[in-house]
């Protein structure tokens, strides 16, 4: 094969994978009213591989998981860093992906994969008042929102697929079908509602006790 030919089929490879889905996402509470929340914007139909060196972190910070949204591609992992100066405790519940990984202090660190695709809300055992939520999705087409609630997601290969967006305490994600076509952007605008914070259990299925208790 020719030098030639083969930069071609290059550039048209390129071509083929440089499309992007752009658009915007509103947020309200139940009252209507504007909510500034964090967002993500995923794209599902395409499967690809997690990128090994992609490793969302959740922080444990001022008894908060910081940030409380994460996206990771099915495969992938997350890291949990404790921030804070005394333990924490990183369990969840949900049927996709139960764990957990018990108590550590400051400056320690532990990670869990997720092989599978699901949505995962994590909690701290000790601290009820923390909770986060991982998405584990079939490729690395998402991403967060920004401040304004519009979004970019590269390399979206041509094809029919379906644009989801999801905030924590939404009760569900909402989608929009797009079609992609090879040399154009695709657009969508979506619409989340977000409700209150859920109350939940701790580890063991019970009410949580001493809730808030620093356990230096």
């Amino acid at each position: 094969m020719g030098h030639r030919v083969l930069a071609v089929i290059i550039a048209l490879a390129g071509v083929a994978h440089a499309e992007r889905v752009t658009g915007k996402v509103t947020i309200t509470g139940a009252d209507g009213k504007p909510v500034a929340a964090d967002a993500i914007v995923y794209v599902v139909g395409p499967v690809e591989p997690a990128d090994p060196k992609d490793v969302p972190k959740i922080a444990q910070k001022d008894r908060r998981f910081v940030p409380d949204l994460v996206a990771v591609t099915a495969g992938g992992s997350v890291a949990f860093p404790n921030a804070d100066s005394f333990l924490h405790n990183v369990f969840s519940q949900s049927p996709d992906r139960k764990f957990d990984l018990g108590s550590f202090k400051k400056g320690e660190s532990k990670a869990k994969d997720f092989p599978t695709p699901g949505v995962i809300d994590v909690y701290c055992n000790i601290h009820p008042e923390m909770a986060a939520t991982i998405l584990v999705l079939p490729n690395r087409l998402h991403t967060h929102v920004a401040s304004d609630g519009s979004f970019a997601i590269d390399h979206v290969p041509p094809g029919r697929w379906t644009v989801f967006a999801y905030t924590r305490r939404a009760a569900r994600p909402v989608s929009a079908p797009v079609t992609v076509t090879a040399g154009q952007d695709a657009s969508v605008s979506l619409a989340l509602v977000r409700g209150a914070e859920p109350e939940h259990l701790n580890k063991y299925g019970e009410k949580y006790h001493d809730a808030g208790g620093t356990y230096r």
